[in-house]
Parts: C-alpha cells; structure tokens; sequence
C-alpha cells in the first residue's frame, strides 16, 4: 500500500472512531483563575498619621497547611475541605495575602515606606509585622471566617513591641469563588486597618 493511500486509510478509520463515540475531544473544563484585591489607593480609604519615612517590613505570613495549595478551598456544612480542582489562585494564597496588606498599609500610611518579605537587609527596617493566618475556612453559600494572629516588632532590638489576635467574618455574596475571592479580599482590608491603626500609634 502506497503511503498516500496509507494515511487516507488511517484518516478515515479515526474519523468512524469520532463518529462512533470511540474517539472524542475532552470537554474539560478550562481552569479559572483569582488574585484578592486591594483597597484602590486613590479613593476613600482610611489614612492614619506616621512618623514620615518610617520603613516598615511585611512578612513572613504564614496560612494554614490545607490552604497551600493552587486550589481553591472551602468546607461543606459537614466541614469536609472541598478542593476546587477548576477554580484556582493565580498566585500563592501566602504572597496574594502579603501583597493585599502591602497594598493596603501603602494607601492606610502614606507617609510610611515599606518592604515585603524577603526584606533587603541592606536597608534598615523600623518595624516588621509577622502574620500568622491561624484558620481560614469558608462555605460559598455562607460565609468566610479567617483568625490572624499578627506580630509588630523591632528588628534592630529584635523586640516584640505588640502582639494581637483579629477574628473576622465576612458573608460571600455573591456564592461563587469570585465571591469568595471578594470576601477574603475584604477581610484582607479589614485585618490591614487594623494594623495600620496598631502601627500609627507605636510611633508617636
């Protein structure tokens, strides 16, 4: 058999298999992907008076194991985690939730300049906030709860200045991983006012 007449066979048994039901193209669904989102820098946000030029560094945050992972996660009413093999971060949720707080205390203390961890040691910090995220569970048609136990210190002493436990709980709404990306993106803006506030009031 002639090559030409070869592949002419072998195209059409391949089309009989796709007409068949032997053969098919995979429908599987196209991964989503979602970044948190800070507060916008130029709008309403709530300013808190610092010490000018003071160099704050933001780091290392720590999320919970189960968290750690590309997929996004949450819970069903049993508390069984639920991984969302389609729905997906498109940066690790530990850099997402440092990169928020940045964001955030850049637009909360304009007069304060700041470094994310891994810091440039080369450059003398005043302070450093730490952030434990110790639980973040959700359920898409409730809500959103997150514990953060987050330290202030002074690099140069290396002294615990404060020390602080925050609780949030925000509803998703809507009750997709979109919504769900909105609330921790809100609780994101709520855990870095509080921080800000905490961090304007060391330095006067």
């Amino acid at each position: 058999m002639k090559i030409s007449g070869f592949l002419n066979y072998v195209a059409v048994i391949l089309f009989s298999f796709v007409l068949s039901g032997c053969l098919s193209i995979s429908n599987s669904p196209v991964p989503r992907f979602y970044a948190l989102k800070a507060i916008d820098s130029t709008g309403e946000s709530k300013k808190f008076e610092i010490t000018e030029k003071l160099i704050i560094g933001i780091g290392p945050i720590g999320i919970p194991e189960y968290q750690n992972r590309p997929q996004m996660v949450t819970q069903d009413k049993d508390g069984m985690l639920k991984f969302a093999q389609f729905e997906r971060w498109g940066e690790s949720l530990d850099s997402g939730v440092g990169r928020v707080i940045l964001e955030n205390l850049t637009a909360m203390l304009p007069k304060a300049e700041f470094q994310i961890f891994p810091c440039d040691f080369a450059i003398p910090l005043d302070y450093q906030v730490l952030v434990n995220i110790v639980q973040l569970e959700s359920q898409l048609d409730k809500g959103l709860s997150l514990v953060a136990q987050w330290t202030i210190i002074d690099p140069k002493t290396k002294t615990m200045l404060l020390t602080k436990r925050s609780e949030f709980y925000q509803e998703i709404n809507p009750h997709t991983y979109s919504g769900l990306a909105q609330a921790l993106s809100r609780v994101g803006t709520l855990l870095s006012n509080e921080i800000a506030e905490n961090l304007a009031k060391l330095s006067k």
